[in-house]
This record gives C-alpha cells, structure tokens and sequence, in this order.
C-alpha cells in the first residue's frame, strides 16, 4: 500500500466540502476536512479485528512530519502487543493540559461523571453518539461548530428519526456544556448544539389522531366491554379511563397516596402530566366503585394498576395493556384508550351544558395565560364535579338504553 502519499504543499491547498471528507496519507493516516475549513489528523487500524480510530491533532498546529510520526508510534505500539487505546483512555480521565480533547473523550468524560442516572441510560446515550455522530466522535471538540455538528444532524432528519435527532442534539448539548467548564482541557468556547433551534432546524412526524369511536357507537362497546372479566386490570382501566378523562399513560402510574378527600378527588402530581401542571380529577360514584373493588385486591403496591402478571408489583401495568384489550373486542383500528379524550370533549361540547374552560380545564389542556389558569382551576372546580358525574350517568343511561333495544 503506497505511504507518505500528502506534501505540506497539498495538505494546506485543501478546500472545505459541504460534508466532512479524508485524504490518506498511507498507513492508516489520513487528514480529515470538515465543512469549516478545520483539518485534523486521524488514522485507522484495527485492534483485535476491530475498528478503530487515533486522533493526533489540527493542521498545520501538528504538522504532516509530526502525524507521520504518532502514526508510526502506533504502528510500534501494536507490533509489541501493546493497546493504543489504554493511553487514550488516560488522557480521557487525566484530562490533558492542551486544548486537544475529541468528541469522543469528553463524552466519555461528561457520562462517566453523570451518577444520577441509571447505567442503561447512559448506555443509550453513548450508544447514540458511538451511531450517529462516529464521522465527529475522534475530532477534537474546539473544532466542532454548528455547521459540522449539523451535517451529522441532518443525516438522521432525512432518515426521518425526527424524534430521536432531538434527543441526540440534546446529549451533545450537554456535553458540550461541560466541555465550556473545562476550556483548558477542550478549548471549547461555544456550544454548537444550543445554537440549532430543533423546531425549525428538523422536520417532524406527521400528527396522528387517535382513533375514536362516535358516540353513537360507544353503547355497543360498552356492551362488549361488559362481557369481559372484571379480574383483568385492563378491563378497569378501559372503564376508569371513560369516567375520568385521562391519558393513559396518567392512569397507569396512577397511585394510592394520590386519592384525596375520602375517594372522590384523584390529584395528580405535575411531573406525571404532560403538560407539567398539577391537575385535579372529580371522581363520580361509578369511578368510586371501580377504585374499591381495585382496593378490595390490593397487594402491596403503590399502583392502583400494578403489572397484571402480578409478578413485579414494583411496576405499572403495561402501557398496550388497554390497547390490546381493545383489539380483542373487535375494535382494532377503530378505538384507542387515548380516543375516550376524544369521545367525552365531543359530549360535553355538543351538549351545550358546560362552560368550554370547564371542559378544557378538565381535559388538562392547559391555559397559555398563567393568571387565568390558575382562575379556571379554582372557578370551575365545582361545575367539573357535576360534569365528570352528569358524564357517568349519561354513559350508564346510553348503555343500558342500548340494552333494552336489543
């Protein structure tokens, strides 16, 4: 394989392209030009039949003579059995004094200091850099600026892991934050990720309702959903949620301690809700009813809907749990337990009974006007109580009318 194959004339004659590219040396080492006009020097070798990467410096500051020899160090390195990668973990954790520490350092070094969260977490995140952002991960971190960090960015756009590439400029936006702590070891100034407005700079999912059925379908369903086993926690919950208007995700990490008022108020904490605000639920007498026969078979845990296998009590009940109850009766594609949302803000619209912040107080869509949120909460509290129960009687009506027809 041809070696020594660049000249200083060459190396300084390269131009930027729109997307980051390489020209090899020979050996493994190559100059790495980012879309800002940096150059670094990286070489590839394998290790134990695997992949890797050594990162040397930034042109010219490490000149062409210079990287020829890290890389023939290397070389000698792995011909006497040696592990390059042990002396770029020690500058990982001894934190070098130049400012010449890589993507990949720092973020080892920003997750390994992060003790407050779980290890799969942290897992996931590094798992999401060592994925995505492996074209940047060996290139020093004062060479990174918002133009390169978002052509790696705009990679996961286009594959349409709208979601996911938020997360991703979110972790490199912590590590560059504590990159900024630690300018002497990174040389970091700015933070390329805070300055990418993930709303304008990405696309997103197309919005999917959930499906529902109308209410002059809801009798029937109700009829069905009578035959089933009253053993089951999904059965209850596709009943609790019609009477209480929650999403499912609230219902399922609803907990005892959260009952209030002898039962007839469920209070849920702002850090379960989705929109971060504390949100009260009038329970009617048929709620009441199914929270009883829940505490009738209480086994210890602090769900009111603990994992239906009873195994792990320590566990919520599975969020497809409702979802796949729905199935089973018949109506896959048709109803979702997000749809009873759908269902009760149509009755209590059309109805013309209710004020309409009573019902959207209810429905925990919260009030852009803080003051005003906080009125609403406390004027129709009242009206709520006699809607949630008007609602429960209403069902409890169509549902045995249903009957009686048949």
């Amino acid at each position: 394989m041809p070696t020594n194959r660049l000249s200083d004339k060459r190396c300084a004659g390269l131009r930027a392209n729109e997307k980051p590219y390489k020209v090899a040396d020979g050996n493994g080492l190559y100059l790495y030009i980012l879309p800002n006009q940096k150059k670094f020097w990286r070489m590839a070798y394998r290790l134990g039949g695997k992949q890797q990467t050594a990162a040397f410096g930034e042109y010219p500051e490490v000149s062409l003579a210079e990287a020829r020899t890290a890389r023939d160090k290397l070389r000698a390195e792995k011909r006497q059995g040696l592990d390059p990668r042990a002396r770029s973990a020690a500058v990982t954790v001894a934190e070098p004094t130049s400012p010449s520490m890589t993507l990949r350092q720092a973020m080892h070094a920003y997750w390994q200091g992060r003790t407050d969260v779980s290890d799969g977490y942290r897992r996931n995140a590094i798992r999401a850099f060592e994925m995505h952002l492996a074209a940047i991960l060996d290139v020093p971190m004062m060479g990174i600026d918002r133009a390169v960090l978002m052509v790696e960015l705009r990679r996961m756009d286009a594959a349409k892991l709208y979601v996911y590439v938020r997360r991703v400029r979110m972790w490199a936006g912590l590590v560059f934050d504590w990159a900024l702590e630690h300018p002497e070891t990174t040389g970091v100034t700015i933070n390329p990720a805070a300055m990418i407005k993930p709303d304008k700079a990405f696309g997103s999912a197309p919005v999917k309702s959930h499906a529902a059925l109308p209410l002059t379908e809801l009798p029937a369903f109700m009829r069905r959903l009578a035959f089933e086993n009253d053993a089951l926690h999904s059965v209850l919950a596709c009943r609790l949620m019609a009477l209480t208007w929650v999403r499912t995700q609230e219902l399922r990490f609803m907990e005892w301690t959260e009952l209030e008022h002898g039962g007839t108020m469920w209070r849920i904490p702002a850090g379960k809700m989705k929109r971060r605000s504390e949100h009260l639920v009038p329970l009617s007498r048929q709620a009441q009813a199914i929270i009883a026969t829940l505490q009738s078979r209480r086994n210890g845990s602090k769900y009111v809907f603990p994992c239906d296998s009873g195994r792990r009590i320590d566990r919520p009940m599975s969020e497809n749990a409702v979802l796949y109850l729905i199935g089973r009766l018949g109506y896959k594609g048709l109803m979702t337990g997000h749809g009873w949302r759908r269902i009760t803000s149509t009755w209590s619209n059309e109805s013309g009974q209710y004020n309409p912040d009573a019902i959207e107080r209810q429905l925990a869509h919260t009030e852009k006007n803080k003051v005003r949120a906080i009125y609403n909460r406390a004027q129709y509290l009242p009206e709520r109580v006699r809607m949630m129960q008007d609602w429960a009687d209403w069902l409890d009506l169509a549902t045995a009318e249903s009957a009686h027809d048949r």
